[in-house]
């Protein structure tokens, strides 16, 4: 955990949270475990705002507590929950395009929530689409609860570690929070889609008989805020599956590149593999589980219509690739294929580093760069034959990417008195340690982004609020069925020098999200790898 990385996370939090979750977070981040009253003296924030504080950073997963040997209770942030922040926008593109508008908007309530009920959840959810709806159509809850079930099935969804179940003895004071494996995806019996808890009913009894008259109406409410207050699952939080969400957007990396080295039926090939392997694999395995070539064939789309002999000289063109992201594991089956994910991941890594490379320090020192990567340890000598560059040129080019800790530099002393004109002198690539490098600043440029576009905002606060109370009342005016002249006199708050200015901004904050969005992309890739490799 570095500097730079510390100071993205307070600005999320800040961002997403407020001052004093941010001030609690950072805390936490930089000195590890530390009990309540220890964060409330050392940042001079009252206990109850502390707590408050907590409590959020508890409730988004981002905090976790647990007792220690003196019997206090400490609490630990992990930072790298607090970074998955810049890719929520990815996590619900990615909900919509598998589930449409009611898996987009479920994720995007666990993402704003941090962990809920699924029957608050399908409740909230209904509501939302519901009011979205211009016709007369109603979205029925069983719908989105079909939606939340598949987003568990698929594991996107998973449950949240909760207290363990009153067995009749004491509890301790401070819960310990435990979730078995083989539950982390159980569905409740009472949400199920075909069934029908208690509550539910005697809800809809309720409201059918206090439709007559005022009391039976009244008691119809009383019993009704009842039964929202005792939920048939209460008890059991949701919350959002990164890994999975994780292993998602690496596959359809890894889909797009294959698209782009052989062509789209291949793409079709290695996307039905990853759909057959993505429940039994693990988010964090570098291998998928081995795939026999019949069940590969027989669950191809139907509307590719490919002949059985052009799949399997697929398949093999795949696993005779130079990027080896297909291999066959064996012969049983008809053969058993396996993607190995590392090699895919590393192949789109290097892709990233050497378009840096080239963007930074040119095309030569692109070439050193791969050559050095082909044959892991050459001479300056070696590099000048290889690359074909002069010697004075090669030896400039060489020397500021070792500045730039590009390339690095290995001593073998030929005696043991280390002369300089007894040793040899071996310049390589340490992929791993280029891709941290990288990484580092892409949090830097992200943080740079963030900053840059809370100054634009403090700087023009006033026209922002003046264009937000113009917009909001040409809306009500516009509702009320006002005349073109008055939404024109509206609008004419607006000075034609300022409007070029809100242009300007609205331009600016565009082409910052865009950047970071791309910029995300390139931080998965690299972290990603070096995850794999440590």
């Amino acid at each position: 955990m570095s500097g730079v990385q510390i100071r993205l996370a307070a600005l999320l939090l800040r961002d997403h949270y407020g001052e004093i979750v941010e001030k609690v977070g950072t805390y936490l981040i930089k000195h590890g475990a530390r009990p309540l009253r220890l964060i409330a003296q050392e940042n001079a924030v009252k206990l109850d705002q502390v707590r408050k504080a907590l409590c959020v950073l508890i409730q988004h997963n981002i905090v976790k507590f647990a007792v220690n040997k003196r019997g206090f209770v400490e609490y630990q942030a992990d930072v790298k929950k607090v970074l998955l922040h810049t890719r929520y926008p990815k996590y619900i593109y990615c909900a919509k395009t598998l589930y449409g508008d009611a898996g987009e908007i479920i994720v995007e309530e666990l993402l704003q929530n941090g962990q809920m009920l699924m029957s608050a959840a399908v409740r909230r959810v209904t509501e939302r689409l519901n009011e979205a709806i211009e016709d007369n159509q109603k979205i029925e809850e069983s719908y989105v609860r079909g939606k939340f079930i598949d987003l568990i099935n698929t594991h996107f969804l998973q449950r949240v570690a909760s207290p363990p179940a009153d067995t009749g003895s004491s509890q301790p004071p401070v819960p310990n929070l435990v979730i078995n494996e083989q539950d982390l995806y159980k569905i409740p019996v009472c949400m199920t889609v075909g069934g029908s808890s208690l509550q539910t009913q005697k809800r809809k009894r309720s409201v059918d008989e206090g439709s007559d008259n005022p009391r039976k109406r009244q008691r119809t409410d009383s019993t009704m805020s009842e039964d929202l207050e005792a939920a048939p699952d209460d008890g059991i939080y949701w919350s959002v599956n990164y890994d999975r969400f994780h292993q998602h957007i690496r596959d359809q990396i890894i889909i797009e590149s294959v698209a782009v080295r052989v062509d789209k039926i291949a793409a079709e090939v290695v996307r039905t593999m990853l759909r057959m392997s993505e429940v039994t694999t693990d988010p964090k395995a570098t291998l998928t589980t081995p795939i026999s070539s019949h069940e590969i064939f027989h669950a191809l789309p139907k509307e590719l219509k490919l002949p059985r002999q052009t799949f399997d000289q697929y398949l093999k063109l795949l696993n005779d690739d130079r990027s080896e992201f297909i291999s066959k594991n064996s012969e049983s089956g008809g053969g058993m294929y396996v993607i190995n994910i590392y090699k895919a991941i590393k192949t789109q890594c290097t892709a990233h580093v050497e378009s840096v490379i080239q963007e930074r320090f040119g095309s030569k020192c692109y070439r050193i760069f791969r050559l050095l990567l082909l044959k892991k340890h050459l001479e300056q000598k070696q590099v000048e034959e290889f690359a074909m560059i002069p010697a004075k040129e090669a030896k400039e080019l060489l020397y500021r990417m070792f500045s730039d800790h590009i390339v690095a530099l290995q001593e073998i002393p030929r005696t043991p008195d280390h002369a300089p004109s007894r040793t040899i002198y071996l310049f390589s690539v340490n992929l791993n340690e280029v891709s941290r490098m990288l990484l580092e600043r892409c949090y830097k440029a992200q943080t740079n982004m963030i900053a840059r576009r809370e100054h634009d905002n403090d700087e023009n606060k006033r026209l922002l609020e003046k264009s937000l109370k113009v917009e909001a009342i040409s809306a009500s005016l516009q509702n009320s069925g006002a005349n073109a002249d008055q939404a024109a006199e509206v609008e004419e708050m607006i000075t034609p020098a300022e409007r070029v200015q809100l242009n300007k901004l609205k331009n600016t904050f565009k082409k910052l999200e865009q950047t970071e969005l791309q910029l995300d992309e390139t931080v998965f890739i690299l972290n990603s790898f070096v995850d794999m490799v440590v």
